[in-house]
């Protein structure tokens, strides 16, 4: 409980324009950012699965963004390991 009730909103504000922001940035990079191969325009044509009520299944391209989320996921790993619990002498 904060003494002024302005306070909790400005924590609220804090943690959605970030959040929102981030949402943004991935879809963004989802929808407009891809590795191109020589076949990548015709991967996103192709269709190769087909289900009812219209839905179908291409083998479009990886998006760059999640290669960057899963490279960045392994190195914070990493670091976190080798400094914050290596250098720290923890043991586990």
């Amino acid at each position: 409980m904060h003494f002024f009730e302005l306070k909790n909103f400005q924590h609220f504000v804090l943690y959605l324009f970030p959040s929102l922001a981030f949402v943004v940035l991935f879809a963004v990079g989802l929808a407009y950012t891809h590795i191109y191969r020589k076949d990548s325009e015709k991967r996103k044509k192709k269709i190769i699965e087909a289900y009812p009520a219209g839905i179908e299944g291409r083998n479009a391209p990886f998006p760059l963004v999640v290669y960057l989320i899963i490279a960045g996921t392994a190195l914070w790993a990493l670091y976190y390991i080798v400094v914050f619990i290596g250098l720290s002498g923890a043991k586990i």
